[in-house]
């Protein structure tokens, strides 16, 4: 009953990152992986920002870390810093890690919310090491030693996503995966289960498999368009439905952070890599035109343009089900939520793990899709909530767009969320979903949701010596940011600076 044969529909970056965990999770078994795609159908390959699990994914596979960074250009994440989301003019970086320690079992922001009603004018940003090496332009491979202040912050990737995919695909191939040129132009289905017994090739191969893995963008061609699986609507919570892509040459310090501005009918992201900037614009296509939003973003660049505008539609939501019948949805053709958090690729990988923990037999057990399906459901509605926070967690009145917002009826889920945050600072923690408390934090307080009170353990230190453990924490955390290397030079003492686009840090 084993499984034997694996068909995965489309490569790109979910694609490739499929066939690369399950070509090495299963090597050695009797499993033929045969991935299909067609260089005559583009690829979205705008993803360029990462977040701090995908390292764990590259490790997991045995892959360099220098290899892989010089391989696609990539620069290190420490965070995401957010512009004008609150207000215009306002400021915050979304870091990947703690907000200082924890002291008898109490987050450190509780007592920064004590010491600001006692008159405390720090920023939680300068407790935070992750930020201030963001800040500055540094960065240092974190400590494995809990104890040390250089322990408490994380890291990811910004890298050219079709160059991630080009990597993967030679360890997949390296591992026994066959990829077959084609366009998949007929599906069969058995007439009994409904299952899908093979897909038929534009150049008349039939491909026969056990399962199939659809990674074939915004179209589902197994998982829609075949089996017409359903998709469910998120449009009324986050109506972007559009955006414009294009590359730009690098201008300033090569800085180890993304940034999202947000404006009138939209945000605009920008992404620095070695040897470019990727930028875009996401917007909403009720508040401006395709044409407005392209000479936008074209006269927002930093430098000169190096392509030309890559447009995308979109419509936000997710699949009813991630795993029918014998096909799994990974990427794109599962849901999609608009990169505003660097998860395009984490949805990818959470795919990938739960389809590993999860792994049918030839019977497919349908609590094991349920299962599959209750996960998936639960991580894209975690992430939806979190980037809907984003847009209503505003006191802006300057456009039609956020006025909207700040009229929305939330779900009950980010709802309670909120509520809860705004009594006493209390984030309620999940089982499943990818943003943990200091996140929420994060995007909480810098969008000026201040809450009315504090955790009242807070106030069991006395004054004096609150204020001296907190002025300790702030001198350790620059201390260990000013002695971190500069980003770029970083970049070069590991090896991972590219051999065909040198650091344009200075240019």
């Amino acid at each position: 009953m084993q499984i034997e044969r694996i068909c995965i529909l489309g490569g790109g970056t979910a694609g490739w990152m499929t066939a690369a965990a399950l070509s090495h999770k299963f090597k050695g078994l009797p499993i033929s992986i045969r991935l299909i795609e067609s260089d005559e159908i583009g690829i979205v390959g705008v993803g360029e920002a990462t977040l701090p699990h995908i390292r764990n994914f590259n490790s997991a596979l045995n892959i360099s870390e220098p290899a892989l960074m010089k391989a696609t250009e990539a620069t290190i994440k420490l965070g995401i810093e957010f512009r004008d989301w609150g207000r215009i003019g306002d400021r915050y970086i979304h870091p990947f890690g703690d907000f200082g320690p924890n002291v008898n079992g109490v987050p450190f922001y509780q007592f920064w919310l004590r010491l600001r009603e006692l008159g405390d004018k720090s920023r939680l940003d300068d407790y935070s090491l992750g930020v201030m090496l963001a800040e500055m332009g540094r960065f240092m491979s974190p400590a494995t030693d809990p104890s040390r202040v250089e322990s408490t912050f994380r890291y990811a990737y910004q890298f050219d996503a079709t160059r991630y995919a080009r990597f993967l695909r030679k360890y997949s191939e390296d591992n026994g995966v066959v990829r077959t040129e084609g366009k998949v132009v007929e599906a069969k289905q058995n007439a009994a289960s409904g299952f899908i017994e093979s897909v038929k090739l534009d150049r008349g191969e039939s491909i026969e498999a056990d399962l199939f893995v659809d990674c074939s963008g915004f179209r589902g061609l197994l998982i829609e368009q075949q089996l017409k699986t359903g998709y469910e609507d998120w449009s009324q919570w986050l109506p972007c439905d559009r955006a414009v892509a294009i590359p730009c040459e690098t201008r300033g310090p090569l800085m180890p952070l993304t940034r999202a501005t947000a404006r009138a009918a939209g945000w605009q992201w920008r992404i620095p890599l070695q040897h470019r900037v990727g930028n875009g614009y996401v917007y909403c296509s009720d508040y401006i035109s395709d044409d407005e939003a392209t000479q936008f973003i074209l006269d927002n660049l930093e430098g000169p343009a190096l392509a030309s505008p890559n447009k995308l539609r979109f419509k936000t939501g997710r699949r009813r089900l991630s795993w029918n019948k014998n096909v799994v949805a990974i990427g794109l053709s599962s849901g999609f939520l608009e990169p505003l958090e660097s998860t395009s690729i984490h949805l990818i990988q959470e795919g990938i793990t739960e389809l590993i923990q999860l792994f049918p037999d030839k019977g497919f057990a349908q609590s094991d899709a349920d299962e599959y399906n209750r996960r998936m459901a639960l991580n894209y509605e975690r992430v939806r909530d979190f980037l809907l926070l984003h847009y209503v967690a505003n006191q802006r009145d300057d456009s039609p767009l956020w006025s909207h917002f700040r009229n929305l009826t939330l779900p009950e889920s980010l709802q309670e969320k909120i509520d809860a945050w705004m009594t006493r600072g209390y984030i309620i923690k999940y089982e499943f979903g990818v943003f943990l408390p200091p996140s929420w934090i994060a995007v909480m307080l810098g969008q000026n949701l201040r809450p009315r009170g504090y955790d009242p353990r807070a106030d069991a230190a006395p004054r004096e010596i609150l204020e001296r453990n907190a002025a300790a924490i702030l001198q350790a955390v620059r201390v260990a940011a000013q002695n971190a290397p500069d980003h770029a030079a970083y970049i070069r003492q590991i090896g991972a600076a590219s051999d065909t686009a040198p650091l344009v840090a200075n240019a």
